[in-house]
């Protein structure tokens, strides 16, 4: 069956993304929303100028606002994208295949991360599957702040789709470091919240995992330098998040 496609973004500050990710969309999209927490750079702009409707409303959480943001669309069959992402033309041609002949609940699809300039396909960040694509009375987001996926209801059909969604994550190092200390601000308290534990082991033992199993089993070191930066990063985003966990515990304490 031909079905009508609402894309969803949701924003902040994303004027050096966002019109990269509206041109991505505008061949596949029957009605664009963009969601927007406020933002104090020129994203409202961009987004008027492309003719997209414009909502903005308060940010409580990336779970919150993104199950929100899908109540602003048109059509129960939405692709939720992040500001920073785009689709490939080989991507925006399998949704329009798929939105003439609409067979399952959701699709999902490959997401493709550039890291400073570096297309990272290995080091655990490819091939990131993810499910963008759904028919949204079968399913919603979920999971844990800030990292929120969506889960489908029980018996719910998915298929996946390999194609790839472009990932435009980081410009620099710096900029990585930032998000993690602000993400693992937000992991440590879900986990908290969640009664979860930490102990000085299991932040070694976390952290030095996770660089063995990105570097080593992932393949992270045929990334090149900037796959070292990326599994080092994210061993250090693994003993921060716990570090901050046990502060938390010993605080309540």
């Amino acid at each position: 069956m031909q079905i009508q496609l609402s894309v969803v973004i949701i924003t902040f500050n994303e004027e050096k993304n966002i019109a990269r990710c509206l041109d991505a969309v505008i061949g596949v999209a029957d009605d664009i929303v963009v969601v927007d927490s406020f933002s104090t750079d020129n994203t409202k702009q961009i987004c008027e100028e492309k003719k997209v409707r414009f909502v903005e409303h308060k940010f409580d959480g990336h779970i919150e606002q993104k199950n929100w943001a899908i109540t602003q669309a048109k059509h129960q069959y939405v692709l939720s994208l992040d500001a920073d992402e785009a689709l490939t033309e080989e991507l925006q041609a399998a949704i329009n295949l798929i939105k003439n002949n609409w067979q399952f609940d959701g699709y999902s699809f490959n997401r493709l991360t550039n890291f400073c300039g570096t297309w990272i396909k290995h080091s655990g960040w490819y091939p990131d599957k993810k499910l963008r694509l759904w028919d949204t009375t079968k399913g919603k987001w979920g999971g844990d702040n800030p990292h929120d996926k969506v889960f489908m209801e029980k018996g719910a059909s998915v298929k996946h789709i390999n194609a790839d969604i472009l990932h435009y994550s980081f410009y620099t190092v710096e900029q990585h470091l930032k998000q993690i200390d602000y993400f693992t601000d937000i992991s440590a308290k879900a986990a908290f919240e969640k009664g979860k534990t930490s102990s000085g082991f299991k932040i070694f033992y976390k952290s030095y995992y996770k660089f063995f199993r990105d570097y080593i089993l992932k393949l992270g070191f045929l990334d090149g330098y900037h796959g070292y930066v990326v599994c080092k990063n994210s061993a250090y985003a693994k003993r921060l998040k716990y570090s901050k966990l046990m502060a938390l515990i010993k605080k309540e304490e």
